[in-house]
């Protein structure tokens, strides 16, 4: 038999992981054909088939399914190999793939990729914003080498590094701005506007508000924050916002902002990364700029009086 390529490995892994020769290609940045061609190849050098091809998705057969999984532990075994040699240097350089939570990205990441470009201008960037649940898993399989979420994630296979805090406060139409500002049990009787499923920021509304998924006509979903705070302004209702998301998210719309009595909602925002990653040093360093910019933007909102 020939011997098998990394690059082999990796559009296998990529048409494992997209069941769609189109999708795999546009990762691998290669034509469709031509990944088709490579696939071919490989299936003829092994005598049988990975994938069985249908009219609209790609499915692997049960070889293929475990040739998928060892393809990904040694192509992660190589990144770690690379990133050994990464790590030796004396200074960041070189890819970095980062992964931020939805909440946090729009907000965090123009100040914080300004930074780490201006002190560290030969790393090259990588960048994945999704929710949680995607990020760890990416994680797990060694296509991101860090991820800025909401803990704790409680993965024994990764370091949690906290960064910093932040408050959720109220969001309602703009002639609400003079009333009190309600409980959660006050809270769980209103129409409240929640991102929907798959996003922490939605399950950490509901645990303040000690609720268990409504009805539609009590909850209402929305896909970004942005939406949400639109339809407060409309007068759909009330929602929920980081700290960090309230001078970007409500410039633009008639709503009020109030903070929260005592005890005041919040979250922990932290990197997480794989406890066998050999970039841990250069990764704290990434963790105390993240902090250092976290703390800037706060400082900031607090110089023109923001809640």
């Amino acid at each position: 038999m020939n011997s098998l390529t990394l690059r082999q490995l990796r559009y296998v892994e990529a048409l494992a992981r997209h069941g769609h020769f189109g999708r795999a290609a546009e990762t691998c940045a290669i034509s469709q054909p031509a990944l088709s061609m490579q696939i071919k190849e490989l299936e003829d050098t092994l005598g049988t088939p990975l994938f069985e091809r249908g009219a609209r998705q790609v499915r692997l057969t049960g070889l293929g399914e475990e040739f998928a999984a060892r393809a990904r532990d040694i192509l992660r075994s190589v990144d770690e190999l690379e990133d050994l040699a990464r790590a030796a240097r004396d200074r960041l350089a070189g890819r970095l793939r980062i992964g931020v939570i939805p909440t946090i990205a729009p907000y965090l990441l123009p100040t914080l990729i300004g930074r780490l470009t201006e002190r560290h201008g030969e790393l090259d960037l990588h960048v994945r914003e999704t929710v949680t649940p995607k990020l760890l898993l990416e994680l797990a399989e060694g296509r991101l080498d860090t991820a800025i979420v909401a803990l704790p994630v409680s993965e024994p296979s990764l370091t949690e590094v906290e960064l910093f805090s932040e408050a959720f406060v109220l969001v309602r139409p703009g002639e609400d701005a003079g009333k009190p500002v309600p409980g959660p049990e006050s809270l769980r009787e209103m129409r409240l506007l929640l991102l929907e499923e798959g996003h922490c920021f939605r399950d950490q509304a509901l645990s303040f508000c000690n609720m268990q998924p409504a009805p539609p006509r009590e909850i209402l979903d929305g896909s970004s924050l942005s939406t949400l705070v639109q339809m407060v302004g409309a007068g759909i209702g009330v929602t929920l916002l980081p700290e960090m998301a309230v001078p970007v998210e409500t410039r633009s719309a008639s709503v009020a902002v109030a903070q929260f009595g005592a005890p005041r909602p919040s979250r922990t925002i932290g990197m997480v990364w794989r406890r066998s990653s050999p970039l841990t040093k250069q990764l704290l360093e990434i963790a105390e700029i993240v902090r250092e910019t976290a703390d800037g933007l706060r400082t900031g909102r607090e110089t023109e009086g923001g809640p």
